[in-house]
Formats: C-alpha cells, sequence, structure tokens
C-alpha cells in the first residue's frame, strides 16, 4: 500500500509538470496572437507582409515587414549551407570514424561550443570575421553572409550532438551485417548505418535551424540591421527577430502591436518548419 501510493505521488507531480509545460505554451500563445492579430488585421495581411516600407515613427508610419522576412530567410538559409553539411559529417566522423585520443579532445571542444553566450560568438564575428569580410568585399563588412557564417558556427552544436546521437542509437548489428556481406567500412557507415538515423538527423537539423532563425543578438551586432530589402549576400540586412529587440525598448501603440505582430509572423515560421519537419519524417517512416 505504501509502494503504490508513493507511485500515485510521483504520478500526479509527473502530470503537474507535464501541465506546466502545456500551459506555458499556451499562456505563450494567447500573449503573442492577442495582441499581435488585431494588429494584422486592421492594417492589412498583404500590407503588412508584402510591405518594403517600415517608417514607424514617421507622420505617416508604414509597417511593412517583407524586407525582415526576407532577411530572415536569407541569413537562415546562408546557416543551413555552412552548418548542416559540416555538422552531420563531424557527427559521422565522431561516431564512426574518430579515434579515441582525437575523440577525447573534439567532443568536449563541441560541448564547449553549446555553452558559449552568443554575445559572445557576436562579438567575435564583429572583431574578426566583420573585418576580414570588409577587406574581401568591401562595404561594412556586416552583411548577410557573415551573420549567416556566423550562424552556421552557432547551430553546429546542436547538429553535431544530436546527429551523433542518432548515429549511436542504430544497432550495432546494421553495421556490423554490411560488413559480413562485404561492404566496406565507409560503404556500410554512410549507405546503412546512416540512412538508418536519418529521423534524428533531420530532427537535429531542424533543431538548427530553429535556432539560427531565432537568434537576435550574435545577428544584431554584425548583419548591419538596415530595414529594408536586401541586396546582394555582401549587403547589410535586418532579420524579423533584431527588428524586435532594436524596436521595442522605445515602441509605443502602434509601433509596439506591429512588432508583437513581427512575433506572431515568426511563431508561424517556426511551426511551419515543425510541421514541414513531422510531414517528412511521416513519409521516411
Amino acid at each position: 500500500m505504501k509502494s503504490k501510493g508513493f507511485e500515485k505521488f510521483w504520478e500526479i507531480v509527473f502530470f503537474i509538470c507535464s501541465l506546466v509545460s502545456v500551459a506555458s505554451i499556451i499562456v505563450i500563445c494567447y500573449f503573442i496572437f492577442s495582441n499581435g492579430l488585431p494588429f494584422i488585421l486592421n492594417y492589412g495581411l498583404s500590407d503588412f507582409l508584402l510591405g518594403t516600407d517600415w517608417r514607424p515613427t514617421a507622420g505617416n508610419p508604414k509597417f511593412g515587414i517583407l524586407p525582415m522576412i526576407m532577411g530572415s530567410i536569407y541569413v537562415t538559409i546562408g546557416a543551413c549551407i555552412v552548418g548542416i553539411p559540416i555538422g552531420v559529417l563531424t557527427a559521422i566522423y565522431l561516431a564512426y570514424f574518430c579515434p579515441d585520443r582525437i575523440y577525447r579532445f573534439i567532443k568536449p571542444a563541441v560541448n564547449l561550443m553549446a555553452g558559449i553566450p552568443s554575445i559572445v560568438y557576436g562579438f567575435f564575428a564583429l572583431m574578426v570575421m566583420v573585418p576580414f569580410i570588409r577587406g574581401f568585399a568591401g562595404g561594412t563588412g556586416m552583411s548577410v553572409f557573415t551573420a549567416s557564417v556566423l550562424l552556421g558556427i552557432m547551430i553546429l552544436p546542436t547538429i553535431i550532438g544530436l546527429s551523433e546521437s542518432s548515429i549511436r542509437s542504430v544497432p550495432r548489428s546494421y553495421y556490423e551485417g554490411s560488413i559480413a556481406l562485404g561492404a566496406t567500412h565507409e560503404r556500410s557507415v554512410m549507405r546503412i548505418v546512416v540512412p538508418a538515423a536519418k529521423s534524428g538527423i533531420l530532427a537535429a537539423i531542424i533543431l538548427g535551424i530553429g535556432r539560427a532563425i531565432g537568434e537576435t543578438m550574435a545577428v544584431i551586432l554584425i548583419a548591419g540591421n538596415q530595414p529594408r530589402m536586401p541586396k546582394g549576400i555582401f549587403k547589410g540586412a535586418r532579420t524579423m527577430t533584431a527588428n524586435i529587440v532594436i524596436e521595442m525598448a522605445y515602441a509605443a501603440g502602434a509601433h509596439r502591436e506591429a512588432l508583437i505582430a513581427t512575433g506572431v509572423v515568426l511563431f508561424i515560421f517556426i511551426l511551419i518548419i515543425n510541421l514541414i519537419f513531422n510531414l517528412v519524417k511521416r513519409r521516411m517512416n
């Protein structure tokens, strides 16, 4: 009886914890959508999403966020081009090719990268990457390219860590069976083990994309923060997250509502990414 009561107690504790998690999401969604959707409907969905003019403090304020949407998309795509191949290949190397003596150094280094604050990454890029890009491509050096490379580096720990765990979770018998049939080590890993771990690798990639599109502080320092349509990878841009952080401190009235509405759009972007991931995962299975 005592054991059953103890189990019931912990069952209730776990249930309450799960309710807190669900309630937190519901409260966040309610706050974002209840404050952002009315502005979008009043201002006009097409004018808000497709407008290219952001002048919130002018006599005739404009709240077009298309430049910020495109800035977020460009920077995120650039980060994926940099981070995904390096991250996945590094995870494969750590799981099946890395000698133990090297693994003892690389794995802690990857874990350390995950713990570095984003502002530190931003300062590094500002002092090292920006001058290099300035000398290479001209301009200020604060550009879509610089932000993409930095975000590609920042998402590496997420992609490497989760991809490696997924690859190691594949039963060893898959690899050994392939070797027994005469396949080489490289072929067994790339043709048997990695495809078997594709669901977990895809999850790692989606989480990496989520971090890239939601990153703020590092991007503010090096992206240029110009609220206009990006005109090239070596030109400045402003992302949705940067737009919210930069202007929320002094925003009021319609300006503040427009920034919250930008958060609604960002939230929907994340939901779409997760929806696509779930659809792709179902087809893979």
